[in-house]
């Protein structure tokens, strides 16, 4: 058995690996960059290493920083978590090399599978059904446009070596088509250095199910079920859970034995997935179910399927990287009751889901009692924590199970809503609502369903007359009655300030020493609440037509002049900030009358980019 592990990643995967490792009684060490100086996988690893600068590509991405660290501290092996080099073949190859024990399938696996285009090839080969398109090496625009034109819109440009909902975009038409593909070609090569994309015909009322598969070094490979993640905004999975709906045993058979076909054609070895894309306009079918890749690593949301087998994922990694065989045989594994994840994010749905940068004055997670462990939350902050500009705003995992569907995802739910996080802003009253969605509830997801109904969703809740009278009440003078009127029934109120937002509340008999200012948290959501002054300061109205920069990061593409006439909802810039492109829009009809930004210039929050001058 490994002995000494070195994690090559950050935040929560890294201290869901330290968790399992200790466990076992293995010595852990971790690597930092300049902002994870004091980040929780530092502080629990047994030893961490600092490998450079805030940026990725000069700390997390530089195989050669991870090499020397897991030198120095006499590491035996390099578990690489996901994302970062985890799919990097000629890493693994390093670390091999190296005379290390990389935890993960062989290099040879993931060039196989690492790329769209051949994984796709190598599948049909197999007999694992795929989806119509084009996946050839020439990557002359018109010919993309020409091949997509015959595929059919609407149709998917994916990155061949993308993955996270990174390097995709939807065309709907082929006027759109020579846009988005230089968007996506741009994101594919910030995000994976290189810019090759594929075409793949968009199916209408998507699923995306992927199975769960795990091969050892002695010709066992098993699978473990399936996951489905169709609830995805902008392709970026949001809600994950175990087993998908509506998937009777014949088809479970069929698509899991397609999933062992797959691994079993790159002799793979360790935790990998098979993803598929299903026609969710009916009932599930092995004949209306093709692959789409495979993910050669341990997946973000593994922790559904641990929780209905009962299997640790990364104890298997260990003990597969170890020599060992397979723990469990087929016929072993069993599917107990249900779970889901949600993945809370530091974003403010609200501003088009922008992320939230800043210090977690408070973090609050939601709990839910049982007599079977119902609830986890994997995470890599603490409370006092910063959440950083330079890397994915995850905050943490939020899992339930529960014995069927409906009692997993009311669980889910109600850890979401006891959830409070503050000043930073977080998805967690979106997710509530996703959860709350008849379609949802029903178990009648596809992959559109936040792009059809995502604005109502988005919507920020109102916190109840009952807790803002509450809370009002402990920022007054006990004694004082404010609100009384001559010839009117007299009532108590006053006014208040809620997110800087002038608000008239009644209140109760007061407070003996009332606070300067409350914090009030209420479905996944918080606010502020501080009694108002008439000498209050106030910032910029959104109707004053500044556009500033949301986030540090840096302009890509300015789509207007000085000068220019524009409508409402216009695109303005393209800003590259925490690894994705962020469009900012005109928030009215006007003209601009000044214009800030260029095209390769850095810039930091708050920054004025452009002025907009509403039309007359």
């Amino acid at each position: 058995m490994i002995t000494s592990l070195l994690i090559a990643n950050r935040g929560e995967i890294a201290c869901r690996i330290i968790r399992t490792a200790r466990a076992m009684g293995i010595r852990t060490i971790a690597v930092f960059s300049d902002a994870d100086a004091q980040a929780l996988h530092v502080r629990e690893a047994d030893e961490a290493v600092h490998i450079g600068p805030s940026p990725t590509r000069e700390s997390y991405l530089v195989g050669e920083k991870i090499l020397a660290a897991a030198k120095a501290t006499g590491a035996e092996a390099i578990h690489p978590g996901y994302g970062f080099l985890s799919e990097n073949a000629e890493f693994a190859q390093a670390v091999i090399d190296a005379g290390l024990v990389w935890v993960g399938p062989n290099p040879s696996s993931i060039t196989a599978m690492g790329l769209k285009d051949a994984a796709k090839t190598l599948m049909a080969e197999a007999g694992v059904p795929v989806t119509p398109g084009y996946m050839g090496a020439n990557q002359e625009p018109d010919l993309l446009r020409q091949e997509a034109d015959k595929v059919g819109y609407p149709v998917l440009i994916k990155a061949v070596a993308g993955g996270g909902g990174k390097g995709m975009r939807l065309v709907e038409s082929a006027d759109a088509f020579a846009d988005a593909l230089a968007s996506c070609k741009r994101e594919a090569a910030a995000s994976f250095g290189n810019d090759r994309v594929l075409i793949e015909k968009y199916i209408a009322s998507p699923r995306h199910i992927e199975v769960q598969v795990f091969g050892d070094r002695h010709g066992n490979v098993v699978h473990l079920f399936e996951r489905d993640c169709s609830l995805q905004r902008r392709h970026q999975k949001v809600i994950e859970e175990a087993p998908a709906p509506g998937m009777d045993a014949a088809t479970r058979e069929a698509l899991c034995a397609a999933a062992v076909r797959a691994a079993k054609a790159v002799d793979y070895v360790g935790a990998g997935t098979i993803e598929f894309i299903a026609d969710g306009s009916g009932a599930l079918s092995a004949d209306r179910i093709w692959f789409m890749e495979m993910n050669t690593r341990l997946q973000v949301e593994h922790p559904v399927t641990e929780a209905i087998t009962g299997v640790d994922l990364v104890e298997w990694q260990l003990r597969v990287a170890s020599g060992e065989p397979l723990p469990l045989a087929q016929h072993d594994l069993t599917i107990d009751g249900w779970a889901m994840e949600a993945r809370l994010y530091a974003e403010d749905p609200a501003k088009g889901f922008l992320p939230s940068i800043g210090r977690l004055e408070l973090l609050q997670f939601g709990e839910v009692e049982g007599a079977k462990e119902t609830g986890r939350i994997d995470t890599g902050v603490t409370q006092g924590a910063e959440v950083s500009p330079f890397y994915d705003p995850m905050i943490a995992k939020i899992i339930a199970w529960g014995d069927d569907r409906d009692e997993a995802r009311e669980r889910l739910g109600a850890m979401l809503e006891d959830t409070a996080v503050w000043p930073v802003r977080t998805n967690a009253s979106f997710l509530v609502k996703a959860l709350q969605h008849p379609d949802f509830a029903a178990g009648k997801v596809d992959t559109g369903l936040i792009g059809r109904d995502g604005e109502a969703l988005a919507q920020p809740p109102v916190p109840s007359a009952d807790t803002l009278r509450a809370a009002a009440s402990s920022l007054v003078p006990a004694g004082i009655a404010p609100g009384l009127r001559l010839n009117a029934p007299p009532r108590r109120t006053a006014w208040f300030l809620l997110d800087g937002e002038k608000i008239e509340l009644e209140i109760d008999d007061g407070s003996d020493e009332p606070a300067s200012s409350v914090l009030v948290t209420e479905q996944g959501q918080a606010w502020l609440l501080a009694p108002w002054r008439r000498d209050g300061a106030h910032g910029a109205a959104d109707s004053s037509g500044a556009i500033v920069a949301p986030m540090p990061g840096k302009v890509i593409a300015v789509e207007v002049k000085q000068g220019q006439t524009v409508t409402k909802g216009q695109k303005l810039l393209t800003l590259e900030a925490m690894k994705m492109e962020h469009t900012l829009t005109a928030p009215f009809d006007g003209i601009v009358r000044a214009l800030a930004a260029s095209p390769g210039q850095q810039v930091q929050v708050d920054a004025l980019l452009v002025q907009i001058e509403e039309a007359e």
